[in-house]
């Protein structure tokens, strides 16, 4: 039986496709939910080409899954995404009922302004250890990590979006923190990083801890998908369709 609830569309960190999604967006739609996962352009293939790929084609992906939806979505996006989830909530605000940030933040900047290169590849294995929590991700899972991870374009980390919709402000935001504890991501606000810039202008932010990995999309879906389809349930509830 379905229930009522936002539409949803969901966008995975660096080196991801929409595959990524695919335990989560299962636990919705078993639940009823009618959910799209992205592949940003770049992402498709690790023979795609990535020198032309720039950051507005990001924001213009998750904007056109958005309005595809047909009716204001939640827009849920992890890790890197945030940057352009951000931007589309400052292009599209009124198409968006509520955002939800996966260990991630609303960008007021360039992730990665120096970044030159045309393509960031995932990290070598004790790399990504090393910056990452990896809590509770099998080592299966790690391998179809390395093994499906897709380049980055290098656009993705060194431009940014220019911010000019206030009404972006009032979306509802969700921030779940599963790498990090919310108090973490709140003292990091203050610490005035650009890639979680947008917390410290947001008038409405409900912060979540789900302690896991930084892809809690393979190690807890089930209890992330609970958390997205209460926000889309409540985004409905709240009147945004």
């Amino acid at each position: 039986m379905s229930v009522t609830s936002a539409p949803i569309v969901l966008v995975p960190g660096f080196w991801l496709g929409a595959w990524a999604w695919d335990e989560v967006a299962a636990a919705l739609r078993a639940d009823g939910h009618d959910v799209t996962a992205v592949t940003l352009p770049g992402l498709e293939s690790a023979a795609a080409d990535r020198s032309a790929i720039t950051f507005a084609d990001h924001v213009d992906a998750i904007c056109a899954a958005v309005t595809t939806a047909g009716r204001p979505a939640v827009l849920g996006v992890h890790s890197g995404a945030g940057a352009a989830g951000y931007a589309a909530s400052d292009r599209i605000p009124e198409q968006i009922a509520a955002m939800v940030y996966v260990d991630s933040g609303p960008a007021t900047g360039p992730l990665d302004p120096g970044f030159e290169a045309v393509e960031k590849p995932l990290p070598a294995p004790e790399e990504l250890q090393a910056e990452e929590n990896l809590d509770g991700l099998t080592e299966e899972q790690l391998e179809t990590f390395r093994r499906r991870a897709v380049p980055e374009p290098g656009a993705a980390l060194r431009e940014g979006a220019e911010l000019a919709n206030n009404a972006r402000l009032d979306v509802p935001t969700t921030a779940i923190c599963t790498g990090y504890t919310s108090d973490q991501y709140k003292a990091a606000v203050k610490e005035g990083y650009a890639w979680l810039g947008g917390f410290a202008e947001l008038r409405n932010v409900t912060w979540v801890d789900l302690p896991t990995s930084h892809w809690p999309m393979w190690s807890r879906p089930v209890e992330l998908a609970a958390v997205i389809g209460d926000v889309a349930r409540g985004a409905s509830a709240g009147g945004s369709s």
